[in-house]
């Protein structure tokens, strides 16, 4: 959090300029949602693979060092709303990191029910209801989230359809579409149990993905700009 807050100083916006930051603002918002939540699972080893997600996300982030090798300052020129619409975007996929961890918890456990082998590790899983109960609940925040930013983004891109590029647009529509598929299915009990968990693995994954293309597209329309690290003397 104090590394997102420095590096926001640092820009004059807030730090969602490259693939380093987006994958930084992913985590911290995946585990601040757990803090918010997970008092809900009662869980210690929830809370503890919520934070070696985290960790993962930011270790992946550190991987590749070029991802952080241009910044951009002042990135949404100053725009309060537009600023607001981006985070927003990203906080989305915090929930959806923390559905994907809860999915995989869920498959954890009907497998350990499936092979009678309740005891171990599995014992400390939270109630196959209760993860259920919870995907369905992180999905439709997730879902409500992103469509709040798209409909706020919405408004400045009638106005100037030439500052989103198309494949960004399409890409960040097509997340959303999915994953409001899933849930349409779900409430109406089409996609349960496995293959409800199984689904929303795949989409977290192709949502992860989608950050690659959107990030690139942003730069084709904003265009780089290359600043001094800000930790050099």
């Amino acid at each position: 959090m104090a590394g997102l807050y420095l590096r926001g100083q640092a820009v004059g916006a807030c730090p969602l300029g490259n693939k380093f930051e987006i994958l930084q603002f992913t985590a911290w918002a995946a585990i601040s949602l757990y803090l918010v939540v997970g008092v809900t699972f009662r869980s210690s080893l929830f809370g503890n693979l919520t934070s070696l997600m985290g960790a993962l996300l930011t270790l992946l982030s550190l991987s590749v060092p070029k991802w952080d090798a241009t910044r951009h300052p002042h990135l949404f020129g100053g725009n309060v709303w537009i600023e607001f619409h981006a985070a927003l975007a990203l906080f989305s996929y915090g929930v959806f990191a923390l559905l994907a961890l809860t999915s995989a918890m869920f498959l954890f456990r009907h497998y350990s029910l499936k092979s009678k082998q309740p005891g171990g590790w599995f014992a400390f899983l939270p109630s196959i209801l209760d993860l259920d109960q919870i995907g369905v609940r992180l999905l439709g925040t997730g879902v409500v989230l992103l469509a709040l930013s798209l409909a706020i983004g919405s408004v400045y891109w009638v106005r100037d359809t030439s500052t989103v590029n198309a494949a960004k647009l399409l890409v960040t529509v097509g997340v959303w579409l999915a994953y409001a598929v899933v849930f349409l299915l779900r409430v109406r009990g089409r996609l349960l149990a496995k293959k409800f968990a199984g689904a929303c693995l795949v989409l977290f994954a192709c949502a992860l993905l989608s950050l690659g293309p959107v990030d690139a597209s942003r730069h084709a329309v904003a265009g780089p700009t290359h600043l001094p690290d800000v930790s050099a003397p």
